[in-house]
C-alpha cells in the first residue's frame, strides 16, 4: 500500500464517521474516542486505518512482536496495514541519488506495516497489565509530577461555585475534597486545557474546549484502569457540521492523551507492547498523512 492508497482509507473512514454523525448516531464518535484509549500510541492516522479494516481490534502488535511473546498469528489471518515512517539517507531504494537528501540529509518517508489484533492469534497468554478501579494508586503521583515538570503551579484548595478545578494558564487548582479517582480525573481535564487551550491554535467555541479536554481526561483514566462509565454522549458537540474541525479536534485529543500517558505509566516494554506504538521523532511529522 502506498501512502495515496493509505490517505485514500483514511479519508473514506472519516466520512463514514461524518454521515454517521449526521445520522445521530453519536455512538460512532463514542466508539473513536474509546478506542484512543486502547491504542494511544498510535497516530490519529493509524487509529483511523486500524478501525477502518479491523473495527473490534483490541490489542495490535507486529509478527514478530507477537512471537516474542509467545503468541504466533495465525495460517491466513489478513494483516492490518498501518503506515509506518521510515529515514532514507542519500539513496533511494533503487540505489539512485535522491534530489530531496542532498549533502546526505536525512529523508522521510513511508511504507506500510502489517499489525495483527490478539484475536488473530494463539499461543501464551499475555501478562495482564497493571489495573486500578476507582483509585489511580502510583499514576496520581506521576501525573503531579508531570503537571511540575510543565512549569504548571497544582494547588488544591476549596474552589466557590461548585467546580472542581480551575486552569487559569500556567496554574491548576483543584479542589481539596474530591476523592483520589476524581481528583485525578479532575486534574487530567485541566491539565488538557493547560496543553491544548493556550495557544493561537485555541478553539474559539467553549464547547469545543471543554469537551476536547474532557475526552483526554476519559482517554487517559480509562487507559490506566479507572472505571470511567459509558463515554459521554457530549462528544457529539465536537462536530458541528465542520468535517476540518472534527478531525483538528480528534488529531489533538489523541496526540495530547498520548503525550499524558507516555508520561506516568510504564514504558519498560517499548515496541513489544501489543496495542503500542512509539511516536519517534519521524511519526511526528506524520502526520503528514
Amino acid at each position: 500500500m502506498k501512502a495515496e492508497q493509505a490517505r485514500t482509507i483514511i479519508e473514506e473512514a472519516v466520512q463514514r464517521l461524518i454521515e454517521a454523525l449526521e445520522r445521530g448516531e453519536s455512538d460512532a464518535l463514542v466508539k473513536h474516542i474509546a478506542a484512543m484509549s486502547r491504542f494511544h500510541r498510535y497516530s490519529f492516522s493509524n487509529l483511523m486505518l486500524i478501525l477502518s479494516q479491523k473495527p473490534d481490534a483490541v490489542r495490535v502488535a507486529g509478527f514478530r512482536t507477537w512471537k516474542t511473546l509467545g503468541r504466533y498469528v495465525r495460517k491466513g489471518e489478513k494483516g492490518i496495514v498501518i503506515i509506518a515512517p521510515m529515514v532514507l539517507r542519500k539513496h533511494t531504494d533503487e540505489g539512485q541519488d535522491d534530489p530531496n537528501a542532498a549533502n546526505g540529509a536525512p529523508v522521510l518517508r513511508f511504507k506500510a506495516a502489517y499489525v495483527f489484533d490478539i484475536s488473530q492469534t494463539e499461543g501464551e497468554p499475555l501478562p495482564e497489565p497493571e489495573r486500578v478501579v476507582g483509585d489511580p494508586g502510583r499514576f496520581a503521583d506521576r501525573l503531579v509530577r508531570f503537571v511540575a515538570e510543565q512549569d504548571i503551579t497544582l494547588e488544591y484548595t476549596d474552589i466557590p461555585g461548585g467546580a472542581d478545578g480551575l486552569s487559569t494558564g500556567g496554574r491548576i487548582v483543584i479542589d481539596q475534597g474530591l476523592r483520589p479517582a476524581d481528583r485525578f480525573s479532575v486534574t487530567a481535564h485541566e491539565l488538557a486545557h493547560e496543553m491544548l487551550h493556550r495557544g493561537d491554535d485555541r478553539p474559539v467555541s467553549r464547547t469545543v474546549r471543554e469537551t476536547e479536554a474532557e475526552a483526554v481526561a476519559h482517554i487517559v483514566c480509562s487507559s490506566i484502569g479507572l472505571d470511567v462509565g459509558q463515554a459521554s454522549s457530549d462528544y457529539i458537540r465536537l462536530y458541528n457540521g465542520d468535517k476540518d474541525t472534527l478531525v483538528a479536534s480528534l488529531d489533538r485529543i489523541q496526540r495530547t492523551a498520548a503525550t499524558i500517558l507516555e508520561a506516568i505509566t510504564d514504558d519498560s516494554s517499548g515496541e513489544h507492547a501489543p496495542g503500542s506504538e512509539r511516536n519517534t521523532p519521524a511519526e511526528s511529522a506524520h502526520n503528514a498523512l
